[in-house]
């Protein structure tokens, strides 16, 4: 049984779910102790708890360990079951981390699945559903995986209440995938939404928008919405590109203005921009459990984050694989997997 230390490297929640993924797909056992212990709340909490539920369910494993603020887990799979699953996180906690979860186990079960989560869909802390849709799956699509998403309605920060469904068609191996450019830009689109919040909002986001990066007016649209279960508010930034769509997000949160919602998610838009590399940062990290998977493949991106290199830490450890990392000119780096 494979031993981890989940105070490795930035010490969060990610350990745990590439340990998940990878337990799945290799059918490999691990025990892994100090969960999150470099969080101010460590062990499980209820996000954390639903990717282990979800992975249990789905690959029929001996679980100790699995209840909240479990801070010690073993976890060891004994198949890999395809069909209809639904989980609940209970919480407003990321719907799209829980997929992120289980998605590669299933593109290699023995037939086609569809899972439901219930929880945040615009969470702060993690990949929103726009991200997951629009940047990362076509990505998979390239490498050969038969994955769809849908979100069904909207879940924001602290209510949740929202509904996220993944279709997922077994295709076999990923092939290895190499970004070393973006290409000709083909998309530019800024998206503020509002789920029971003031219009002028989303109005104010998007003035912040077209004057930083100079987007026009066409670029620029504000969505309304009725919330589910409480208000939310998110702004999308979407680049498109001859060979990957890039999104940066910012998230309205109680006593910060919109300007400065629209202020975090332009910098990093301009910090990818300015960097002329393939993908950002976050992109960057959940794209490295698919090329491991695939053997093979790299990117180019912004500087390395320590979110990256824990990550990296626990795939080598299930896969063998190497990571060569290699700077470049203005702050930029290739990354390539090697056998």
């Amino acid at each position: 049984m494979l031993a981890l230390d989940g105070s490795m490297g930035e010490g969060g929640g990610q350990i745990l779910r590439t340990a998940l993924a990878l337990s799945l797909v290799l059918q490999r056992p691990f025990e892994i102790t100090r969960l999150r212990a470099a969080r101010r709340r460590p062990g499980l909490r209820r996000q954390h708890l639903a990717c282990v539920l979800a992975a249990g369910e789905i690959g029929a494993a001996r679980m100790e360990g699995a209840r909240l603020g479990s801070q010690a887990l073993s976890f060891a799979p004994s198949a890999v079951r395809h069909g209809p699953f639904r989980f609940d996180i209970g919480t407003a906690g990321s719907t799209t981390l829980v997929l992120q979860t289980v998605l590669p186990a299933l593109l290699y079960a023995d037939g086609p699945s569809e899972v439901t989560v219930t929880g945040g869909t615009h969470n702060p802390l993690a990949p929103p559903f726009e991200f997951l849709d629009r940047a990362y799956l076509p990505l998979l699509r390239r490498m050969g995986a038969a994955v769809q998403a849908e979100l069904v309605h909207p879940g924001y920060v602290p209510r949740g209440g929202g509904e996220v469904r993944l279709r997922v068609e077994p295709k076999g191996r990923l092939i290895p995938l190499t970004l070393d450019a973006r290409g000709e830009p083909r998309l530019r689109r800024a998206t503020a939404t509002v789920a029971g919040l003031p219009r002028h909002i989303a109005e104010r986001e998007l003035a912040v928008v077209a004057s930083r990066l100079g987007w026009p007016p066409e670029c620029l649209s504000v969505r309304e919405q009725v919330p589910k279960l409480g208000p939310g508010n998110v702004l999308t930034l979407e680049l498109g590109f001859d060979q990957v769509t890039e999104v940066f997000t910012g998230f309205g949160q109680r006593g910060v203005p919109a300007e400065a919602v629209a202020e975090g998610a332009v910098s990093e838009a301009r910090e990818y921009l300015d960097a002329d590399v393939a993908v950002g940062p976050h992109l960057a990290d959940q794209l490295l459990l698919p090329l491991a998977l695939g053997r093979g493949g790299g990117f180019t991106t912004v500087r390395p984050t320590p979110h990256t290199h824990s990550n990296w830490a626990v795939i080598r450890l299930f896969t063998g694989l190497s990571l060569e990392q290699a700077p470049m000119a203005a702050g930029a780096w290739r990354l390539r997997v090697q056998p």
